[in-house]
């Protein structure tokens, strides 16, 4: 239970990594991101002990809250356009099909 807290608390911390790196280096594209996870997993080991598969996830999700807001720019949607936050409460992290396995009893991973 202690490995998936940490994998999501490192996850948290990586999305917000992601996301503060978009906000300083505006004009940044997915690729950039990709390239700084790949720097980010070597300057920090608890981030290189997160699944790789994890680590893809967190860039796809702040690159998705980055093309929603810039697509509700450009559709010009009323109210709020949802600018992209920092996750303060995030409970969750993302495996991809491989680099996990559940137990027989399904309770641990």
């Amino acid at each position: 239970m202690e490995a998936l807290n940490e994998a999501i608390r490192t996850t948290q911390f990586v999305r917000n990594k992601f996301l503060r790196y978009w906000m300083d280096n505006r004009g940044v594209g997915k690729t950039e991101l990709f390239r700084y996870n790949t720097a980010l997993r070597k300057e920090l080991k608890f981030v290189d002990d997160l699944n790789s598969h994890a680590c893809q996830a967190a860039v796809e999700r702040t690159w998705r809250a980055i093309t929603r807001f810039y697509d509700n720019c450009q559709n010009q949607v009323k109210g709020k356009k949802g600018y992209p936050k920092f996750k303060k409460h995030s409970r969750s992290v993302e495996y991809k099909v491989s680099g996990w396995k559940l137990s027989k009893d399904k309770r641990h991973i």
